[in-house]
């Protein structure tokens, strides 16, 4: 059997593949079991960070599974406390860190951190939390329930978990708080909802207003955030100070890792929560690793590099082709194409993928790019050159 047949015979069916299966991947680049070479602008959505068979990367993950892989989380992990320190340095916050091991446990964290503040440190019991709509927060029953999209709220799955208001836009939060709002959880960038960022000033607004009216800001940045927006964080960019901040996708560079981290040092105690798998030793030092690499990149300029060459190309094929593409949107690394319509979005991802460029669908009808942050000059080149070709054809 071929691994689409196994893969449709014993795999639940939950995603919408085009059952292309891939057996190798250097740098940014994807090969499948005919041969054919893609060039990744996807970097499996914004997880492979540092590309491909990332000699450095492979090296620190065969090392220290010869060691340990896993150990439980009632003792001490070394390599846990190392990324803790790191990405709280790296952050400028006064924070500690939760190891999960997905943007979704990230967020669950993020969310019963919240409840527990509102539960414990006001007389008045506070438990809501506000997103916004086109927000994506996860799959699980509770964050895909903060998730602000109806379309994920299928009724084959309900009750859902009360305590999550959406607003339109940001200037609808301050109107939508109670005296039961503990939290605006927040992306500084919606991913799936259209590679949308928001304006700095009415961000720096709603954190100063929160914290006025002590009700929590939670930022998720499990996509913007390790270095995907140029920055270390998203946050960094807009300036601002969130009580809770959550990680996942590039952190580990394919090993499953998520990170709540929280000014609200002493939140947890003993069995307020916990993971199994989250933090472990293999996952923790890849995500060392990852972290390593990326700040030499950043330091060096190259990822500045890699950004303005993204941006010229995208600005110029939004001129060129302004019957398909409306817009060019995002920040760093993570961008997209407003395509004129939903049909013209589909065409142009089947078009490209066609033509061996891989790319992304988001809401809003954007075409999105989230290559990985170590991507050459020549992927990025021979990328756009077989992408232009592909929708030229259109």
């Amino acid at each position: 059997m071929t691994a689409a047949t196994l893969d449709q015979t014993f795999v639940l069916s939950s995603y919408g593949r085009n059952n292309t299966s891939f057996v190798e991947g250097k740098g940014a680049r994807l090969y499948d079991e005919s041969g054919k070479e893609y060039i990744d602008f996807a970097s499996g959505i914004g997880v492979s960070s540092v590309g491909h068979g990332n000699p450095l990367l492979t090296e620190a993950i065969c090392t220290q599974a010869k060691a340990l892989i896993h150990t439980s989380n009632l003792q001490v992990i070394a390599p846990q406390a190392e990324l803790a320190e790191r990405i709280v340095s790296l952050s400028g916050y006064d924070m500690r860190c939760f190891f999960g091991n997905s943007g979704a446990e990230a967020n669950e964290a993020a969310i019963k951190i919240a409840r527990k503040h509102g539960e414990t440190c006001f007389e008045k019991k506070r438990y809501k939390v506000i997103t916004l709509e086109h927000s994506f927060h996860g799959r699980t029953i509770t964050t895909v329930k903060a998730t602000g999209q109806e379309s994920f709220h299928s009724p084959h799955f309900s009750p859902y978990p009360d305590g999550f208001l959406y607003v339109s836009q940001i200037d609808a939060v301050y109107e939508a708080i109670d005296d039961e709002t503990v939290a605006v959880m927040i992306e500084l960038v919606q991913g799936e909802g259209g590679v949308h960022p928001f304006d700095k000033e009415e961000i720096q607004r709603l954190a100063r207003i929160l914290k006025e009216r002590e009700i929590l800001l939670i930022v998720d940045e499990v996509q913007t955030g390790i270095y995907r927006t140029g920055a270390f964080l998203a946050s960094h960019l807009y300036e601002i100070e969130p009580d809770i901040i959550t990680l996942a996708k590039g952190l580990a560079g394919g090993v499953p890792i998520g990170v709540a981290m929280t000014s609200l040092k002493d939140i947890f105690e003993p069995g307020d929560h916990g993971s199994t798998f989250g933090g472990n030793f293999l996952s923790t030092r890849a995500g060392l690793t990852v972290l390593a690499i990326l700040e030499e990149e950043r330091a060096s300029g190259d990822l500045a590099t890699r950004i303005e060459q993204f941006d010229v190309y995208l600005t110029t094929l939004q001129k060129q082709y302004a019957h398909l593409f409306t817009a060019e949107v995002g920040l760093g690394l993570m961008l997209g194409l407003r395509a004129v319509n939903s049909e013209v979005q589909q065409k142009v991802l089947a078009a490209a993928f066609e033509a061996g460029v891989i790319a992304l669908r988001a809401g809003r009808n954007t075409v999105r790019f989230l290559p990985p942050l170590t991507i050459t000059k020549e992927e990025i080149d021979e990328g756009f050159k077989r992408f232009e070709k592909a929708i030229t054809a259109l």
